[in-house]
C-alpha cells in the first residue's frame, strides 16, 4: 500500500520543496540538480539557449524562474528557449 511522502521525506529538490522554500528565482545550480543534471550542463544550456526553463539575466547574474521549473519538473516538457528536441534556436 503506498504511502504519502510528507515534507520532511521529501526529496530536497521536489516540486514541494521548491514551491515551498524557494523565492521567485533560483540559482542555474539549484534548477540542475532539480532536473537532473549537472551544474556544467546547466549553464552550457543557459549559454547555448536551451536550458528547458525561463531565464533571467541581471546584470551578471542568471536566475531561472521558479514557476518555470515547476511547471518543467510537473509536466516533463521544456516550455521555453526552443528546447523542445529536434526545434532549431530562434534567431
Amino acid at each position: 500500500m503506498p504511502t504519502k511522502i510528507n515534507e520532511t521525506q521529501s526529496p530536497r529538490y521536489s516540486s514541494a520543496r521548491i514551491s515551498a522554500t524557494w523565492d521567485a528565482t533560483g540559482s542555474v545550480e539549484d534548477a540542475s540538480r532539480a532536473l537532473g543534471f549537472s551544474r556544467a550542463k546547466g549553464y552550457d544550456l543557459v549559454r547555448t539557449g536551451l536550458f528547458p526553463c525561463r531565464v533571467l539575466r541581471i546584470g551578471r547574474q542568471t536566475r531561472v524562474v521558479t514557476a518555470s521549473l515547476l511547471r518543467v519538473l510537473e509536466s516533463g516538457d521544456p516550455e521555453y528557449n526552443d528546447a523542445r528536441i529536434g526545434c532549431p534556436p530562434a534567431s
